[in-house]
């Protein structure tokens, strides 16, 4: 190496020392600048990467898909596999995976005011992972597809030890009259896990995410909350179930809501109400150990926030004008009478929130399953609902970053509703120390370097430890 590449890289180093630790002594700074020739002939190979040594913040590329369906109150069956596969647009593959539901069981009095009963969440929760992780191939395991029944529930990925795992990863046979056996960790875990899953009555929340990611970021914080603002205001056959988390130095918070319905004059405030609640009312716990963080505690408190579901906002239009509409695909003329587009332009409760240009037909309502026709209309038919067809189903977000990719509806007949997804890029803070850029000794020292050098070398390595620990 030449004097002047030499000097330059001596200037380089000093410089960096002196943004870094401005109260530094000015004897480690005078160390650095050491003038000895044979040392800089030794050191010319082992400060290549002196200057990655600074804790960076790197921006990364997430993709997120956010999804939502109202499933009338059917149990998920085996056929439904092929649906969930196109709806989920499994040919490009997303990191994160947010499916809320809606109705997932029948809105009846047993189901509203009873107890909760898990069974139709695991079964939604089961059908997704084997949809999700079939397609790599190999036996798909996963853990905790029992959905969260405490709001005090915390995701720790630090204290996931492998004997949680292999606790985790078990596999029931009583259907074919064998004992509950568990299987040991393998190469057969599927290629995306479920981070939380939280149901209220029939609203069911499910985020998964690739297991790659859990080792590239700091996954924490994963909590969830419920808000039931139905019947009376405070039962839950509508309301909101919510999951937060943090991904390396990004909060994001996923809202999977169930509004009021109907199309008279004025249901639109009972909605606007609801929404409102949800936000007063979901909050997000925090343990003693947490009081020193900065944790979001609120749904605004977060950096990047999707808010999905069967919100239920109609059209301020006449049914036969909305279907003339529909029949012309006229999409963007159907928009202007749109109410919760009115809500967003105006300003009102999702005052700054953003949604996708909708180029799709309206999601709500259609006849029967297995058919392509909406409700009601002419000729009309017995003892079928007379329903102006609207865009219920709605995909929402809030922060800044946020890219949407695309915004589509999936052409599934098992239900009322037609499932709505949404597909976003996103960038996250990914505030790990760069600690594997530090420079480190040499697996082996030449014996043609002088042992004056060596020492002086390993000497200046620890002291430039000892700053990047100090800050």
């Amino acid at each position: 190496m030449g004097n002047r590449q030499r000097k330059s890289r001596r200037k380089a180093i000093r410089l960096w020392f002196i943004k870094r630790r401005s109260k530094a002594d000015a004897s480690h700074l005078s160390e650095i600048s050491d003038n000895d020739e044979q040392d800089d002939e030794c050191m010319d190979g082992f400060f290549g990467r002196s200057l990655d040594m600074e804790p960076c913040i790197r921006n990364n590329e997430l993709r997120i898909f956010v999804g939502t369906w109202n499933v009338a109150g059917r149990s998920p069956v085996g056929s439904l596999a092929l649906d969930l596969i196109e709806w989920l647009h499994l040919k490009e593959p997303a990191d994160i995976y947010v499916l809320g539901f809606q109705e997932i069981v029948p809105l009846k009095t047993k189901t509203v005011i009873g107890a909760e009963d898990p069974t139709e969440a695991t079964n939604w929760n089961s059908l997704i992972g084997k949809t999700l992780n079939s397609k790599y191939g190999g036996a798909w395991l996963t853990p905790m597809i029992i959905p969260v029944t405490n709001d005090n529930y915390q995701y720790d990925g630090a204290a996931e030890s492998d004997r949680r795992l292999r606790s985790d990863y078990e596999i029931s046979s009583t259907a074919r009259g064998q004992t509950r056996t568990k299987i040991e960790l393998s190469d057969r875990v599927g290629r995306y896990k479920l981070m939380a899953s939280k149901k209220m009555v029939g609203v069911f929340i499910s985020v998964w995410m690739r297991r790659a990611l859990l080792k590239k970021y700091r996954v924490s914080e994963v909590k969830v909350s419920s808000v039931a603002c139905g019947i009376m205001g405070y039962l839950g056959n509508k309301g909101s179930v919510s999951v937060s988390m943090s991904i390396g130095g990004t909060s994001f918070c996923f809202v999977a809501a169930h509004l009021a319905s109907g199309e008279k004059k004025g249901d639109e405030g009972k909605r606007n109400h609801q929404v409102s609640e949800i936000f007063r009312r979901t909050s997000f716990s925090r343990l003693p150990e947490d009081r020193h963080k900065n944790l979001p505690l609120t749904i605004l408190g977060h950096d990047q926030i999707f808010w999905f579901g069967d919100l239920n906002y109609r059209l301020y239009l006449e049914d036969n004008l909305a279907r003339e509409f529909i029949k012309q695909q006229n999409w963007s003329a159907l928009q202007e009478f749109d109410q919760l587009r009115k809500e967003l332009e105006e300003g009102g409760v999702f005052q700054g929130w953003k949604e996708g240009n909708i180029e799709f037909a309206p999601t709500y309502k259609y006849s029967s399953y297995n058919c392509n026709r909406y409700s009601g209309g002419l000729p009309s038919r017995a003892g079928e609902k007379q329903r102006t067809p609207a865009w219920c189903d709605r995909i929402l977000w809030y922060g800044k970053g946020v890219k949407q990719l695309s915004y589509f509806r999936s052409e599934s007949k098992f239900s009322d509703h037609r499932p709505v997804s949404a597909l976003f890029s996103i960038h996250v803070e990914d505030q790990k120390c760069a600690r594997s850029g530090l420079v480190s000794f040499p697996p082996s020292v030449p014996s043609t370097i002088p042992s004056k050098a060596v020492a002086r070398y390993k000497a200046r390595v620890n002291e430039m430890l000892d700053l990047q620990s100090y800050h």
